[in-house]
């Protein structure tokens, strides 16, 4: 998924990757979705630097 925004958020668009090629999403209702769901995904993700610290645990435990 791609979510691109700014200061205007009726510009803003959605790129869902399909395997035939992911649609441009900017309808307001599927923006909204997208942005919820972006907004779970951020919370759920490590910084970059806890990112890099679990890649080499997980390297080293291979």
């Amino acid at each position: 998924m791609l979510y691109t925004g700014g200061p205007v958020p009726q510009l803003d668009t959605a790129k869902r990757d399909a395997p035939h090629g992911g649609p441009f999403l900017d309808d307001q209702s599927q923006l909204a979705r997208f942005r919820t769901l972006f907004r779970k995904v951020e919370s759920a993700s490590l910084d970059p630097a806890k990112s890099r610290d679990f890649l080499h645990r997980m390297t080293k435990e291979l």
